[in-house]
């Protein structure tokens, strides 16, 4: 037979850790109402031989309708096989000579209500209820009806087994119940579970939207550079306007790849690097969309040094280049032919680069002939 060792001052550290351990269970597993807790001190005391051994410690918790008073009496298990007191008829051994005695009752098979009941007609003056088997030394106050000056405790399931074996063995065993400490529990298992699912929401929220922020910038910097970038690049592209006589612009000449419409007269297209040309507001739309040429597919962009894919959110990239490119001239803006010096041959068409608008008018200043006979340009 295994003895319980004495020494106080270790089972009661060990008793009272139980305790902390039990409450902390019993908030994550047990629902329980805002309330106070009473813990309670135990004294268990048992002769073995000549000797009295006896164990004292925080190990038992109060019900909740319990009277908080101290008790002390011989403890005494149900008679029979089943140990729950579910039964109004179960009986409880007890000397003769005593006069208070606590009923010591494993807990299941029916409400703890039913088993004080059971326990208090029978004469007991308290109840020490212990937990399930596989629950070690965890305790929870009980909920339960109030009966008057009747005691009700839980302690853990190997501190009750090891009272009902020492029982069980012909061992007498008394127990002194004091009130223990108070403690107060504001929150159940559901609360826990609402605080965690909400705590785990709003930190989602919070990182979902730093991060979209912090894309949004990133993006915000790309399509800055992007555009500065683009803005220089098309700067590069040569733009002419084109001539009555030219070799283009007859009823046999070429077309805008782009939109089909002939080239007519003061009409501004773009020189690409590949040196072919085509509408100006034709092309830049298409570069920004595609960023290549529409016949030969050089990588205009690339010839250009930006390394940049722009197929997607070209959309965007039109709209947000539209202001960027807004100087570069368009037909309406070209004025009339005296601006310009007359081509030198009718094969010919004038070159001009773009220049800063003032705020009375625009002019284009020539820089260069080149021949754009069809032939030479691909067509």
């Amino acid at each position: 037979m295994n003895l319980p060792k004495v020494g106080t001052g270790r089972n009661n550290d060990a008793s009272s850790w139980l305790v902390k351990f039990s409450i902390l269970w019993l908030l994550s597993q047990n629902c329980c109402r805002a309330g106070a807790v009473w813990t309670a001190y135990m004294n268990i005391s048992f002769h073995v031989g000549n000797r009295m051994l006896s164990e004292l410690g925080e190990s038992g918790v109060f019900g909740r309708s319990s009277t908080l008073k101290r008790v002390a009496g011989v403890i005494v298990p149900p008679e029979g096989k089943s140990q729950n007191a579910c039964n109004p008829s179960t009986r409880f051994s007890r000397s003769k000579g005593a006069e208070t005695w606590l009923a010591l009752i494993e807990r299941g098979g029916c409400t703890f209500t039913q088993k004080i009941k059971v326990a208090a007609e029978k004469g007991a003056s308290g109840v020490i209820i212990y937990n399930f088997p596989g629950t070690g030394n965890q305790v929870f106050p009980m909920s339960h009806q109030a009966f008057e000056d009747i005691v009700v405790v839980m302690i853990g399931n190997l501190k009750g087994t090891e009272i009902f074996h020492l029982i069980q063995k012909g061992v007498h065993v008394t127990a002194v119940i004091e009130v223990g400490r108070k403690r107060i529990i504001w929150m159940n298992h559901y609360f826990v579970s609402f605080v965690i699912v909400t705590t785990a929401t709003l930190a989602y929220l919070v990182f979902y939207y730093i991060r979209r922020f912090w894309v949004a910038r990133i993006q915000n910097r790309r399509w800055q550079r992007l555009t500065r970038d683009l803005k220089k690049a098309f700067g590069q592209l040569q733009v002419q306007v084109l001539k009555e006589g030219d070799e283009v612009i007859t009823p046999n000449g070429d077309s805008c790849v782009v939109c089909f419409e002939l080239y007519k007269p003061n009409d501004t297209v773009r020189v690409l690097t590949c040196k072919h040309f085509f509408h100006k507001n034709c092309i830049d739309p298409w570069i920004l969309a595609h960023g290549t040429c529409p016949m030969c597919k050089c990588d205009i962009l690339k010839a250009l040094g930006i390394q940049a894919d722009i197929e997607d959110g070209a959309e965007s990239l039109q709209v947000l280049m539209a202001n960027e490119l807004s100087g570069t001239l368009s037909p309406n803006d070209q004025g009339t032919g005296n601006e310009l010096p007359p081509p030198r041959r009718a094969d010919k068409v004038t070159q001009v680069q773009e220049q800063p608008r003032s705020q009375n008018s625009s002019q284009l200043t020539p820089v260069e002939e080149f021949h754009s006979s069809p032939r030479q340009h691909d067509f």
